[in-house]
């Protein structure tokens, strides 16, 4: 047993419910494995280590928070585009934990996880701790998120999102509203425009079920 500093992150596939819901369990569960495959081949690299599977949640364990910052960025947005996954949302704070065969626990791996439980889908959320961790990341800057009340963490905690310069222009991707899905506008399989807005959908299933039921979707 043992008790060492690193940044522990928590990714997770926004909307899986829903996601699985309008494709099925099986091309869910594919997505679930590309997800673990695409984000284990990036961990050598920064010496990071999978920790375990929570369903479609994977923890880690990267034991320099600049490495992890940055991984996170590659995991919510370019490892999306390369391997087809939907919209990811990361959550990071760096601490010490304590290790028992091969697992962590303690309250940084705790509020890591609260941390990402905050953010929503392509989005990277970082403690003011990891933040000023790594202040001057190349091509990346902080968004204050404000200080917020986590679930069984006593005081409130300053959030902030890690955004790659430049990454909230052209070439963003939409998402499906019916699976959650990540769509390239330019590639999507259908797209509708109900109540002048527009919407991108990953399969002719989705743009159908969207155009039975719009209201349920477009809120």
């Amino acid at each position: 047993m043992t008790d060492s500093a690193a940044t522990f992150a928590f990714a997770d596939i926004a909307g899986f419910t829903a996601l699985t819901e309008a494709h099925g369990d099986a091309e869910a569960l594919g997505l679930v494995d590309r997800f673990t495959d695409a984000v284990n081949d990036e961990l050598p690299a920064v010496r990071g280590l999978l920790i375990k599977t929570i369903g479609d949640a994977l923890m880690l364990r990267i034991p320099d928070p600049a490495d992890a910052i940055v991984l996170g960025l590659r995991i919510s947005d370019e490892m999306m585009r390369d391997h087809g996954i939907p919209a990811v949302r990361v959550g990071l704070h760096h601490g010490p934990a304590v290790e028992r065969d091969g697992d962590y626990f303690g309250a940084a791996v705790n509020l890591a996880a609260r941390v990402s439980a905050l953010a929503s889908g392509g989005e990277v959320l970082v403690s003011g701790h990891t933040a000023a961790l790594a202040p001057n990341l190349p091509g990346v800057f902080y968004e204050s998120r404000g200080r917020q009340q986590l679930r069984n963490v006593a005081e409130p905690v300053e959030i902030f999102a890690a955004v790659r310069i430049g990454g909230t222009g052209d070439g963003k991707l939409a998402v499906d509203p019916v699976c959650r899905m990540a769509v390239d506008p330019e590639r999507a399989a259908g797209r509708l425009t109900y109540h002048d807005a527009a919407y991108f959908f990953c399969s002719l299933t989705c743009a159908g079920e969207f155009a039975r039921q719009p209201e349920r979707f477009s809120n």
